[in-house]
Order: C-alpha cells, then sequence, then structure tokens
C-alpha cells in the first residue's frame, strides 16, 4: 500500500503557506507556493478547520457524521474524495497511523 494512501487509519493535516479568508460563510484560500485559488464551500472550510491539526481520517469522518445529516458511506466517499483533490493540489499532508 503506497505510505501516501488516503485511508481511514490515516492522519492528515494542511500544509504551511496558504492564505485562507471567509467569505459570504465559504472558506476560500490561495497557495502561495502554486499561486492557485481554491473555494471549498461550507462543509470544505469545515473539513479545512479540522485540518488545522493533525488528525485521523476516522475522527474527521466521526466529527462531521455528528455535524451534518449525512450517511456513513456517502460521508466516507465524499471525504476521501475531498482529501485526494487536496493531496494532488499539495494543500495537506497524509501521514500514516503512528503507533505509541
Amino acid at each position: 500500500m503506497d505510505e501516501k494512501e488516503i485511508s481511514l487509519d490515516r492522519t492528515v493535516v494542511q500544509t504551511e503557506g496558504l492564505l485562507v479568508s471567509n467569505m459570504d460563510g465559504e472558506k476560500v484560500m490561495m497557495s502561495v507556493k502554486n499561486g492557485k485559488y481554491y473555494n471549498l464551500g461550507n462543509v470544505g472550510g469545515r473539513i479545512w478547520e479540522l485540518l488545522a491539526s493533525p488528525i485521523r481520517i476516522e475522527a474527521l469522518m466521526e466529527a462531521l457524521l455528528d455535524e451534518y445529516d449525512i450517511d456513513e458511506v456517502t460521508c466516507q466517499e465524499q471525504v476521501v474524495s475531498f482529501l485526494q483533490m487536496l493531496k494532488k493540489e499539495e494543500l495537506i499532508k497524509v501521514a500514516a497511523e503512528i503507533h505509541g
């Protein structure tokens, strides 16, 4: 398995070098590194807030399931897809679960 694969036992966190702002309730940001602009929307913005410190994807999903009216399968599909996009754009770091 790829060390950087998006799976529920992985830990993810925001990368540095991003300018983030709220516009009409939606999170928007610009990557200083690649010069691109992103509109994360409402739910994407909430996910972004949860990524401020390292969090397991499983815990991220649990938080979203508590806050939004969504079933677990749909939540997982959409969260994994969203995180894959963030990873592709180098906006997050993905690490394997750290065992104590």
